[in-house]
Formats: structure tokens, C-alpha cells, sequence
């Protein structure tokens, strides 16, 4: 039998995927011609998603595979005031999915809306590293 993974391991595996992915973001951005904007977007809510899971897994909650930034906030315990506004959070999971596929009628993501998915994930990176236990963060 398989020993359980360390919980301290994992959260420093969820931390490393969301800088990649935060820093895949920003790296993109720089592109002066043909960035694409989707895949920002995409990376931006990956970087989100992933600090916020490793927060429910340092605090050994479970979650069922979700893209949903506010029902993962939800599971986050009443007493661990994030300081999140939730309408972001709605932003900033319609990244999920949306970007990852090609729509009929698909609006294209203006450099605006890239720079606003950012700035947002760096918020939510902000208050997820916060409230992550001591010595988790290297």
C-alpha cells in the first residue's frame, strides 16, 4: 500500500502550478503583436483556481473537481476572511472554459479584459498566500 501524499507536498505542488501559470500569464501579456488574450485569460484563472485550492487543501477540505472560483470560496471556512470581492471571482471563471473552445459567436478578449484577469489572479494570490500556513511558502 501506497503511503497518503504529505499535505505540506501538495500544498507546495498546488503553489508552484499557480505561479506557473500566473507567470505564463503576465509573460504572454508582453507579446506586443498577436497576444492571445484567451490564453492570458485561461492562465490568469488557472493561477486563481489553484491558491485557492491549495488554501482548502492546507486546511484539509475537500472539493470536487470544480473551475468555480466562488464555489471554492465558499468552502473556504467563515473565519479565514479573504477579502474578496465575488464579482471578480464571477469574471474570472467564465475563463475556464470559455476560452479553452471556439464559439459561434465568440467576442474577442481585448488586451483590457487580459490585464483586468491578472490583476485579478494577483489578488486572489495575494490573499490565498496570506492565509497559508507558516513555512509552506518557500
Amino acid at each position: 500500500m501506497s503511503e497518503p501524499p504529505d499535505p505540506l507536498k501538495l500544498v507546495r505542488q498546488w503553489i508552484q502550478k499557480a505561479e506557473n501559470d500566473l507567470r505564463n500569464a503576465e509573460h504572454t501579456l508582453k507579446l506586443k503583436r498577436n497576444c492571445p488574450f484567451d490564453t492570458v485569460c485561461f492562465h490568469a484563472q488557472q493561477c486563481a483556481e489553484k491558491y485557492l485550492k491549495a488554501l482548502l487543501v492546507s486546511r484539509s477540505i475537500v472539493f470536487r473537481p470544480v473551475h468555480d472560483l466562488g464555489v471554492l470560496v465558499q468552502l473556504i471556512p467563515a473565519e479565514i476572511e479573504l477579502g474578496l470581492e465575488i464579482e471578480p471571482l464571477y469574471l474570472l471563471t467564465q475563463y475556464a472554459v470559455e476560452t479553452r473552445y471556439p464559439e459561434e459567436e465568440e467576442e474577442p478578449i481585448t488586451r483590457e479584459e487580459a490585464k483586468q484577469a491578472v490583476a485579478i489572479a494577483r489578488k486572489v494570490r495575494a490573499a490565498a498566500r496570506a492565509k497559508l500556513p507558516k513555512g509552506v511558502l518557500k
